[in-house]
């Protein structure tokens, strides 16, 4: 009993790391948190307003939002360049509804809580309002704590929105059972939105939002294509499910999918205010959950995959239905993606950028940021970006709002497009597309270290001489470095542990290979592929590449890695990524008719993707390439492949018959804002 008691109360600690108090939090911080409505505002309220048809309500104040919306240009006239917009509260208060149930098709009840702009705590504001919505598995009963995990935004509240936030099926103090985005939870989506907009307090007008889990449901709740949906801000979304994190390269992600599962089975254990709203649904909930959990989904899923069961090992139906970029063309209304260059989702964030702009207005930022850096929360100080003129996200997210779905005319599309945080150069930079327009696939090749140094070197033709390289096979790679903090969504870092910073010590075992910057820097933005010839002593290995910037004093800067089980080295060519002739991101199929274990003594030549990135590395410094055969932070191989890999010796061949080199996506470094004159 003290022992669940004990996990209960780490989770709920947990529920704060990942949501924490920072930009987003919606009571603390940001401008005009508890400020005073904006002059004239409630005056031009008439004391019955609540009494007048809804489509003209809708429309009373517009004009005096627009009135107040502006800009503040703090950086030159640059229309590209980021300006930070200001408007002004409307209301102050907040007041929540009473708790509601939405009763879905199939008699689920979904757990509903309203908040509505006020003059005072009891009594809201006449409305209708334009909607966010924000759809979660944290439990509201928590998020109204910690909001960022489904709580009601005060900045945007207080400025004239409705906050509509549901637990999603089995979940919370929601009824039904929980499979995490399978296609039933996907159809309840679809009739949330019918459910919002036929309240008397809210528009037609309705802004999706969230965080992780959150940000996951808005993306397929857009899918829809529901005509009140005008916009979304999505925070760190999936994009697909298996190869972002889950099983990353054929390796089972086992450091934060089990933390994941263990949480949102935690926060809905106990659905504390379900008994007001349906108490027999309240009786069955606990066992239900319970059973759920160990024989529905979350258990029986974790076993699947760690003992290599097809349907969930491999790339399947079941990931189809969990990957929403599969469905980003659905995708109509603008939408404003947040990343991070070390998110879980870090593979697919960009891809989310791409899929989008040529259909709608679409803007990305990704920051220097790990899961809950994403969030802008108090263990980390904050999102950070403000310190380098770009906007908070609460301020970003409230533009992208008052322009499609509340109707001013905020000028959000002069904004820049895509701003990227660019590693060892410390600052963000901006353009227009990505991949950057400027970026040129270029392959570098791997050429055997000379004398002791055990460094080898990476040059634009292929070696003349023959090389190899040892690596001996084991599963512990990685277990203190960089990947602990990514992998574990920034938990990691919080331990005092210098190795989880710089990546050295993960590398003394590791095959490496250093390209100096040159005189000029070396830039790269965008997707990474490394093309290796190995062989292995076992029947399979697992390769792992991670890249760093080595500093003139010997430390290194992570940049990005990638991982891949050789084994499942089979690539579809028509679903990777060309630059200038040379392939930069394989596709790989994943399939279970797809693997190919090793012969004895066969050399294979293995594609192994790299996740993007933005980095610059300065005169003086190199790039490292490093390879391993693991990194147990971002996955570990199924039972059976991990018997297949184990007590193995890797070799990485290099030579003209065997030309072992990375392909990087290099920028003319003349293209960063911080290199041009001003």
């Amino acid at each position: 009993m003290q022992k669940s008691s004990i996990t209960v109360s780490w989770l709920l600690a947990l529920s704060l790391a990942l949501a924490g108090c920072g930009e987003e939090s919606s009571g603390s911080s940001g401008i005009g948190a508890d400020a005073s409505p904006a002059p004239g505002i409630e005056e031009d309220v008439p004391p019955n307003a609540s009494e007048l048809p809804k489509p003209v309500r809708q429309m009373m104040t517009l004009g005096n939002r627009q009135s107040e919306a502006r800009f503040v240009d703090v950086m030159g006239d640059d229309g590209r360049q980021w300006q930070p917009y200001e408007r002004a509260p409307e209301f102050t208060h907040m007041v929540a509804l009473g708790n509601q149930a939405i009763t879905i098709s199939d008699g689920t009840r979904l757990f509903v809580k309203v908040t509505l702009p006020g003059f005072s705590k009891e009594e809201p504001a006449p409305g209708p309002f334009p909607v966010v919505l924000t759809q979660t598995s944290y439990n509201t009963s928590l998020g109204q704590y910690v909001p960022q995990i489904g709580g009601a935004n005060e900045f945007l509240v207080k400025r004239g929105y409705a906050h509509v936030v549901v637990d999603v099926r089995g979940t919370g103090n929601s009824g039904g059972s929980w499979a995490a985005f399978d296609e039933r939870e996907q159809q309840d989506y679809l009739e949330v939105l019918n459910w919002v907009v036929e309240q008397d307090w809210a528009q037609d007008r309705i802004g999706l939002e969230g965080i992780s889990y959150l940000g996951i449901t808005s993306v397929l709740t857009a899918q829809h294509s529901h005509p009140a949906v005008k916009a979304a801000f999505p925070i760190v979304p999936i994009g697909d499910g298996y190869r972002d994190i889950v099983f990353t390269g054929g390796n089972v992600n086992a450091t934060f999918i089990p933390l994941w599962l263990g949480m949102v089975t935690g926060f809905g254990i106990i659905p504390a205010e379900m008994a007001a709203v349906d108490s027999e649904a309240f009786l069955k909930a606990i066992p239900e959950r319970l059973y759920g959990a160990l024989a529905g989904f979350q258990v029986p899923t974790v076993v699947k995959a760690l003992t290599g069961e097809s349907e969930t090992a491999y790339d399947s139906d079941f990931w189809a239905v969990r990957s929403p970029l599969e469905g980003a063309d659905k995708i109509n209304v603008p939408t404003f993606i947040v990343g991070g260059l070390f998110d879980l989702f870090q593979r697919s964030e960009p891809l989310w950028f791409e899929q989008l702009s040529a259909r709608v207005d679409t803007k990305l930022l990704i920051g220097p940021w790990d899961h809950i850096g994403a969030a802008g929360v108090g263990f980390m100080g904050g999102d950070g970006a403000d310190q380098h003129g770009v906007p908070d996200l609460d301020t970003l997210r409230l533009q992208w709002f008052d322009e499609y779905v509340m109707g001013l005319d905020t000028d959000v599309k002069s904004q820049p497009d895509v701003t990227q945080y660019v590693l060892g150069l410390d600052e963000y930079d901006t353009t227009s597309h990505w991949p950057h327009p400027d970026m040129q696939a270029e392959r570098f090749y791997l050429s055997p270290a000379e004398g002791l140094t055990r460094i080898g070197q990476m040059q634009p033709q292929a070696p003349e001489d023959v090389g190899t390289a040892l690596v001996a096979q084991h599963l512990l790679n990685g277990l203190c470095s960089s990947s602990l903090n990514q992998w574990t969504a920034g938990l990691g870092g919080m331990l005092p542990l210098p190795c989880a910073q710089d990546n050295t010590f993960s590398e003394i075992a590791a095959a490496k290979y250093d390209l100096p910057a040159g005189e000029d820097g070396l830039y790269l933005n965008g997707p990474m592929q490394a093309d290796l010839w190995v062989s292995t002593t076992a029947k399979d290995v697992q390769v792992s590449v991670r890249l760093d910037i080595v500093n003139p004093d010997g430390t290194t800067t992570p940049v990005t890695n990638g991982l891949m089980t050789a084994g499942l080295n089979s690539v579809d060519e028509t679903r990777s990524r060309f630059v200038n002739g040379e392939m930069i991101q394989p596709w790989h199929t994943f399939r279970l008719e797809d693997t190919q274990p090793y012969e004895s003594g066969e050399v294979r030549k293995v594609s192994v993707e790299i996740f993007p990135s933005s980095a610059f590395v300065p005169p003086g410094s190199s790039l490292r390439v490093s390879v391993n055969t693991s990194n147990i932070a971002q996955g570990l191989p199924p039972l059976l492949t991990a018997l297949h890999s184990l007590l193995g010796v890797m070799t990485l061949h290099t030579g003209p018959e065997t030309p072992s080199s990375v392909v990087l996506p290099v920028v003319p470094s003349a293209k960063l804002d911080a290199m041009q004159a001003p």
